[in-house]
């Protein structure tokens, strides 16, 4: 007599090995066809540790004044939190290492250093543009649903990158390729499809502390933490106010973002040649006079940064940014054009370009014009004259 095993006791159906392996090859010749220089799978459940290390991050305040990290950190810690019906996630890599150290324009004051990520078009836009392609063309394919994601949705995808084999959160926690160093934007498909998964990538860092040592504001308390309260990223692109005048010196000339502890990876030396898609620098943003910035008014700033993601920040931010460079330049042919913005109707335009004409001007002649300067009543802009010593 033979026993029947009910449907309800079996084994769940395991996957069609064929049929992964060739939605696997398909997605992955997608994104390269799309210009992505890697593109790795990994499982939902690949980044168990992540919540703790938020969770440390958090508990630290080193996520300053971002209250959205804290407001999503449920959804944050593993991407079924997000989606639970997603099974598997395909993490992309796109180069946009620079052709020369961005760090040499530290030796032009009067200039501004905008980060490289953002001299082109908003990353965010080319990417899910391209990953919104791969997509479309994948659930067709494969007959399952896909979402897709660009650093806008609380998706880890640091660790998802790590875990997926695209390389490693380095000692600065960004992360790092063994072949494009440390220059990757990164995107992510999540599908309720089974993929074949891709072998996690090792922490190759070794005792190299490049990146740590190459910070302006020693924003690491430690290797693989970073305390973005003192990150000039952080500083220049997420904090809306006046900035701490202890830190303003050490920021320099760099006006939106910060390449310091990127571009000292020994990593960066092995990095292959960049895809021809890779976005390319505009050139009236590889080097931008402050002097022209200062003269930015909100449409004239608009216009400038159309496509950039510097525009997300606003004009009166990104002048404020401006104008503690040009305090940081000790270039006199900027007091004029500081000046100008004394009167400003931002209270944090203002009030930076009290510091800066306190760091340009002789002091005798900074005393004259503190002493004609009349009608603030701004308590932060107040704040700034007080701390020139002009009440």
């Amino acid at each position: 007599m033979r026993t029947l095993i009910s449907n309800e006791t079996s084994s769940p159906p395991q996957p069609d090995r064929r049929r992964q392996e060739k939605l696997t090859a398909f997605i992955k010749a997608e994104a390269a066809a799309q210009g992505f220089d890697l593109c790795r799978i990994t499982h939902a459940g690949s980044i168990p540790e992540a919540t703790a290390r938020l969770d440390i991050f958090l508990a630290d305040g080193h996520h300053g004044t971002m209250g959205w990290m804290e407001e999503t950190r449920d959804r944050r810690g593993s991407p079924t939190a997000l989606w639970p019906e997603v099974r598997s996630v395909v993490m992309f890599g796109l180069n946009y290492g620079p052709d020369e150290d961005p760090r040499a324009l530290q030796a032009k004051p009067s200039q501004g250093a905008i980060s490289v990520y953002a001299r082109n078009r908003d990353y965010h836009d080319v990417i899910k543009g391209r990953l919104k392609e791969i997509a479309t063309r994948f659930a067709a394919r494969a007959g399952e649903d896909v979402k897709v994601f660009v650093d806008t949705a609380p998706v880890m995808e640091k660790p998802l990158a790590e875990a997926a084999g695209l390389g490693w959160q380095g000692k600065h926690t960004n992360l790092l390729s063994r072949s494009h160093g440390s220059w990757l934007f990164l995107g992510s498909l999540f599908t309720t499809a089974d993929l074949i998964l891709d072998a996690p990538e090792v922490d190759h860092c070794g005792s190299c502390r490049a990146c740590l040592d190459a910070c302006p504001t020693n924003a690491f308390p430690a290797p693989y933490r970073l305390d973005a309260r003192r990150c000039i990223s952080y500083l220049t692109i997420e904090h809306k106010g006046p900035i701490d005048p202890d830190l303003r010196p050490l920021i320099g000339n760099r006006i939106y973002g910060c390449d310091d502890c990127l571009a000292a990876c020994p990593w960066n030396k092995f990095a292959v040649s960049a895809s021809e898609m890779k976005l390319k620098a505009r050139d009236d943003l590889k080097e931008p006079s402050l002097a022209f910035l200062l003269g930015l008014d909100d449409a004239a700033f608009r216009s400038f940064f159309s496509g950039s993601p510097v525009k997300r920040i606003g004009r009166d931010r990104f002048i404020r940014n401006v104008l503690m460079a040009a305090g940081n330049s000790a270039d006199p042919k900027l007091i004029a054009p500081c000046l100008s913005l004394v009167r400003d109707a931002s209270p944090v335009v203002r009030g930076m370009a009290i510091w800066a004409l306190k760091q340009l001007m002789p002091a005798e002649e900074f005393e004259r014009f503190a002493t004609s300067a009349q009608g603030e009543h701004d308590p932060e802009v107040l704040d700034e004259w007080r701390l020139a010593g002009a009440l």
